[in-house]
């Protein structure tokens, strides 16, 4: 029996068995039973490793200070949206399947850079490599946010968006959820140690027992699990199998000038969405103006404005450092890294204006999170404070090494000009 034919039996089983607590033990094995056949097959015909779905995906460099991937089904306006956003021209058609392969813009939106892509629309299967659904999902697994574009005169009739949530989350992408807070540790011996520090309410009556048989679905048998919440079965297999990636997600319905505006209302009530018209400029304008998809969009990326300044001058208020709590985080050692790792390893303090300030200024540590158009200066150890770090004789020692090697090479350049 093949893998198919395995999934759709479970399924088939688990679609006739009653949930209650009697069932739930044996409910919570068929889906850590189906989540592995699952996982399995993708790797399978991914060929290999780099985790379920991983699909080669298109040549893109990642530039910016953020990625947003427009995901949607052909002809929901997509290019349409990216020009829209980007003023990067992206071919549009009245059939579908126009856009073949993932054209890529940068939108400028409050002094940051956010790379948008356009991908090709897909259709349902693509998490099995239908429509080259298995490039656009790689594509989706490296972006910051996801945008699904949708089209709300379709919509109704369609189920356009659970049918795309329902393939994200088959390739292990979880959309507006937060990881679980548990902690997993593999072990080479000493079975299995399961505790927690809530009351586990959806694992049923005997949580261990069933933690412990998921385990070994996955032929795990030495581990310590603590959970910190109550957490679901589901939860629990995205935590063993470890290769699950949380996104935040936006749902922009397309087109509302083809609907009634009871049918807009309903739509626009549904969370994480949003409702325009690229055509029409509804609550979208063009590339340089401020509209609510964009605001929405800086809320979701978790984007934040810092000033920086200089001792004794007016903070530079035209470009400012912008951080991401996706990528790196807000905290003040971000934005040393972020200008400079000189800077993060001869950090002594800084003194911060701002929102996150408690007084302006406030003296503040290397983890203080920074909030959006905080004004920061950095204050760097002076040369007596470095030489009593323990590591200042071989910094020296390198800065010297470089010095020497920077200088023979120009030496050694210089002769080969005058000898040729």
């Amino acid at each position: 029996m093949g893998a198919m034919e395995k999934i759709k039996e479970i399924e088939a089983e688990m679609a006739r068995t009653q949930k209650n607590k009697a069932t739930n033990y044996h409910l919570g094995t068929l889906k850590a039973k189906l989540a592995k056949l699952r996982n399995d097959l993708l790797v399978e015909e991914g060929g290999g490793g780099g985790g379920a779905g991983a699909g080669e995906g298109f040549d893109v460099a990642r530039l910016g200070d953020a990625r947003v991937a427009l995901i949607g089904f052909p002809s929901v306006g997509k290019s349409t949206l990216l020009g829209t956003l980007t003023s990067t021209t992206s071919e549009t058609a009245d059939y579908e399947f126009t856009t073949l392969t993932c054209i890529p813009g940068t939108m400028r939106y409050k002094g940051s850079k956010i790379q948008v892509l356009d991908l090709p629309g897909i259709i349902e299967g693509a998490a099995h490599g239908k429509g080259r659904g298995r490039e656009v999902i790689a594509v989706a697994r490296s972006a910051d946010t996801i945008l699904i574009v949708l089209d709300a005169g379709k919509e109704g009739l369609n189920q356009h968006r659970d049918i795309l949530e329902r393939e994200l989350e088959t390739v292990g992408i979880r959309l507006n959820q937060r990881p679980p807070d548990v902690t997993f540790t593999k072990k080479k011996t000493g079975g299995v140690r399961f505790a927690s520090t809530v009351p586990l309410t959806k694992l049923g009556p005997e949580p261990e027992k069933l933690a412990t048989q998921i385990m070994r679905q996955y032929k795990i048998n030495n581990a310590d699990l603590l959970a910190r919440e109550d957490i679901s079965v589901d939860q629990l297999v995205d935590v063993i199998q470890g290769n699950r990636q949380y996104k935040p997600c936006l749902y922009f319905y397309n087109k509302i000038d083809t609907i009634t505006i009871e049918e807009i209302d309903q739509l626009a009530r549904m969370p994480h969405s949003m409702v325009g018209s690229c055509g029409q400029h509804f609550n979208i304008g063009e590339p340089h103006e401020d509209d609510p998809l964009k605001t929405m969009m800086w809320k979701y990326l978790g984007l934040t404005r810092i000033y920086t300044k200089r001792k004794g001058a007016q903070p530079d208020l035209q470009e400012p450092v912008v951080l991401s709590q996706i990528r790196k985080g807000t905290s003040i050692k971000s934005l040393c890294a972020n200008v400079s790792t000189q800077m993060l390893r001869d950090f002594n303090f800084a003194l911060v204006w701002g929102k996150s300030a408690k007084h302006s200024p406030q003296r503040c540590g290397i983890l203080h999170s920074l909030a959006d158009e905080d004004v920061v200066q950095i204050v760097t150890k002076t040369n007596a404070q470095q030489r009593q770090d323990k590591n200042y004789q071989s910094m020296v020692q390198g800065f010297s090494d470089k010095y020497h090697k920077k200088k023979g090479v120009a030496k050694k350049e210089k002769q080969r000009r005058l000898g040729g």
